[in-house]
């Protein structure tokens, strides 16, 4: 079974690859591999409309299964800033480094408890026939006043999952592949997958 990740972010994709890895006969693909095909603008009020616009519009005009995602950082004290314009929290072509100046700039008056904050991630699942099932997930922590380590993208480098005592940047990316917000929301999409996999192998078998 083809599924397709709405997606062109090579970190984004490789996260969903990674936590995807477990289910056989499973062959994933990426906006990579159909570069005529462009998402529609994120209108959407909210992560769980931009992830259901994505997933419909491409699983119609690819004619295939979709996942795709709307995540972001919410960080309450901020009236929920950067939330769904996280990836352009400092203007429209905000590189990763930009955003997270802006946000520790909005965040330099706060101390504890206010810089607590969550990345939360919506997946949809859609086939050309439209949608299937929207999950969330949420990875609750704190943001630090200066960055830290160097791996993962976007906010990573300043947020500090509870308990953990590291940021995302500084963590082995399996280990943020088991704990993080993207990770919560496939956990919930997963037996719906494994789902759709078992009736394809039961009609191949036939």
């Amino acid at each position: 079974m083809q599924i397709v990740i709405a997606s062109h972010n090579v970190h984004k994709i490789r996260e969903f690859r990674a936590i995807l890895k477990p289910l056989a006969g499973l062959d994933v693909l990426s906006l990579i591999d159909f570069p005529d095909y462009h998402l529609p603008p994120e209108t959407g009020a909210t992560f769980e409309e931009n992830a259901t616009q994505k997933a419909v519009d491409a699983a119609k005009h690819l004619n295939k299964w979709v996942l795709a995602d709307d995540s972001g950082l919410v960080v309450p004290a901020l009236q929920g800033a950067p939330g769904v314009v996280s990836a352009r929290y400092a203007g429209p072509d905000a590189t990763d480094a930009e955003n997270r100046k802006k946000l520790l700039a909005d965040m330099r008056h706060l101390q504890e408890p206010l810089r607590q904050a969550y990345f939360e991630c919506w997946i949809a699942l859609a086939s050309p026939l439209g949608i299937k099932k929207v999950v969330r997930g949420i990875c609750e922590g704190t943001i630090l006043d200066h960055e830290r380590g160097s791996q993962g993208f976007g906010y990573d480098p300043i947020f500090i999952k509870h308990e953990y005592g590291k940021t995302f940047a500084e963590m082995d990316e399996s280990i943020k592949n088991r704990v993080s917000h993207r990770r919560k929301a496939f956990d919930r999409i997963l037996p719906t997958l494994e789902t759709l996999l078992a009736s394809e192998a039961v009609l191949l078998g036939g």
